[in-house]
């Protein structure tokens, strides 16, 4: 009998040789080995989003993510610390938890009840007689695995695999400023994960979407089926949302003054972000209402009048924290991208608090999300048809290289290496470049 052999992994020149400036080849997305060497170079070495601090508040609580290959639970101690856990009994490798989410003192592990406390250490075993006098309850061989490298930002959770990280600071470059900006929209100067999220999971590749999220030219097309109803439907018709849907279907017709009036922005490491496209609606502040008078008042009772504008003042949209986390701050929205396999990702939408702000604020936000990405949201499940057809092709061997030439003249470099643009598809060869560069780079 055969022994079964690991995925033959990409040289470094094998990795090279599918980007060019303008073009990506198919195996980017499509071959299980380059898929491998992501979640080794990628989601295994740089910081990753696992969680937020407001899911694990007090001794107990608990989420169940992935970091890199791995399944982890990032776990809030007795002793009021933060730990990544691989979610694995170290006794005969059993997946311990099964549940996303929730508060528990002990973990047991199902198969032969092993406990562990919320740190990962071993609490007890059954039958302590019956092993031998050397096996240790506080031996660490004996805890479940613990993730060494943890950060926070502002209440954002992330976490390493590598051993000797870059500061998680220069990880995040200018993408702070985003995060400050949805932590600075709350009066009380702290948002809180809503306690709930939608769950969408796609048969095609991580990078898939994010390019998805960074693409102003598929709304008008992929989107028909949806703006062409709002168009016809009557203006203030919905009191269940003060317009909101109608607006948002409508601002995904895009045409060539929006194409080109929207700027996208390129940094270094991946990140990308663009000007707001829903310039209409009631989240977007534009004309006052009951709910965003009482905010904004609150707003500059706590922070005064001139740093108010100044944090309602970013219009941003669909914020890529590299490699998989999408931040919206305007509509306190959150998605996060888990590669699965190379061709299934799962999709996490979340939703935030923002602490002594209205309660209607965050009923508004929920809406938003409803209509722009919850599995039965009209927009998302278009943009699943297509990341699920574009899999299907690049599956195939026949025109194995994709194009992402678009705007490659016209976009601007600023002397912090930001690359600028309109109508372009620069944020695609920016993540490209980001990937390659990962990718190909030694072990630290």
């Amino acid at each position: 009998m055969t022994e079964p052999h690991a995925l033959d992994i990409p040289t470094a020149d094998d990795i090279r040789g599918l980007v060019r400036p303008d073009h990506v080849h198919r195996r980017a997305y499509a071959d299980p080995a380059v898929f491998q060497l992501e979640q080794e170079r990628i989601f295994g070495r740089l910081w990753i989003y696992v969680a937020h601090e407001s899911q694990v508040k007090k001794p107990g609580d608990f989420v169940r993510t992935r970091l890199g290959g791995h399944e982890v639970l990032v776990t809030r101690g007795e002793d009021e610390k933060i730990n990544v856990l691989i979610n694995r009994c170290p006794h005969r490798g059993a997946r311990l938890c099964m549940v996303d989410q929730g508060t528990s003192r002990l973990f047991s592990c199902p198969y032969h009840a092993w406990v562990f406390k919320p740190d990962g250490s071993l609490s007890s075993v059954p039958h302590r007689q019956s092993y031998p006098a050397s096996f240790d309850l506080n031996d660490s061989n004996n805890h479940m695995q613990r993730i060494k490298q943890i950060q926070t930002y502002r209440g954002f959770i992330f976490a390493t695999l590598n051993e000797n990280p870059e500061p998680l600071l220069n990880h995040l470059g200018a993408m702070t400023e985003v995060i400050d900006n949805l932590v600075d929209r709350a009066p009380d100067g702290e948002v809180e994960m809503g306690e709930s999220y939608f769950s969408v999971e796609y048969r095609g590749n991580w990078k898939l979407h994010m390019e998805n999220a960074a693409d102003i030219f598929h709304p008008s097309f992929v989107h028909a089926s949806s703006v062409m109803p709002a168009r016809k439907a009557p203006a203030n018709a919905s009191i269940l949302d003060q317009d909101q849907t109608r607006e948002m279907l409508l601002a995904n017709g895009f045409g060539f003054k929006e194409w080109e009036g929207i700027q996208l922005n390129g940094l270094p490491g991946g990140h990308a972000y663009m000007t707001n496209i829903y310039s209409n609606g009631v989240l977007v502040q534009k004309e006052a209402d009951p709910v965003a008078t009482q905010y904004r008042a609150s707003l500059v009772a706590k922070v005064g009048e001139e740093r108010t504008a100044q944090i309602l003042g970013m219009n941003r949209f669909n914020n890529i924290v590299y490699p998989n986390l999408i931040i919206n701050a305007q509509y306190q929205q959150m998605r996060v991208a888990t590669p699965i396999a190379v061709d299934r990702t799962l999709v996490r939408i979340y939703c935030f608090r923002l602490k002594g702000a209205p309660d209607e604020m965050f009923h508004r936000s929920v809406r938003f999300l409803t209509t722009l990405g919850s599995p039965a949201s009209m927009i998302f499940s278009d943009d699943i048809e297509m990341l699920e057809r574009c899999q299907q092709g690049l599956s195939k061997d026949e025109g194995p290289w994709v194009d992402f030439s678009r705007g490659l003249d016209s976009d601007r470099r600023d002397t912090n290496g930001m690359l600028s643009g309109a109508a372009s598809e620069m944020p695609m060869r920016v993540q490209f470049q980001a990937w390659l560069n990962y990718l190909t780079a030694e072990a630290a």
